[in-house]
């Protein structure tokens, strides 16, 4: 989604996957990197993922793609 500006000036962007509302230095233009550029990449980005996503919900779907499959019982 698009960030939207806060009351105190910066930008706060949406998380497509859950609606959190989370900092993006790339949404505010910062010359600094995002937080999300010291995660491992997610390869297989899901067709849902058309914005960015919260710190939470990025990690989550790292974890569970890094995660051995299930064994069949």
């Amino acid at each position: 989604m698009f960030p939207r500006r806060t009351d105190k000036g910066g930008a706060m962007s949406i998380c497509t996957r859950c609606g959190a509302e989370f900092g993006c230095a790339m949404a505010d233009g910062a010359p600094e990197p995002c937080w999300c550029t010291a995660l491992p990449p997610a390869v297989a980005v899901p067709s849902e993922a058309v914005g960015c996503w919260c710190p939470a919900c990025l990690k989550a779907y790292i974890a569970a793609q890094s995660a051995p499959p299930a064994e069949p019982a």
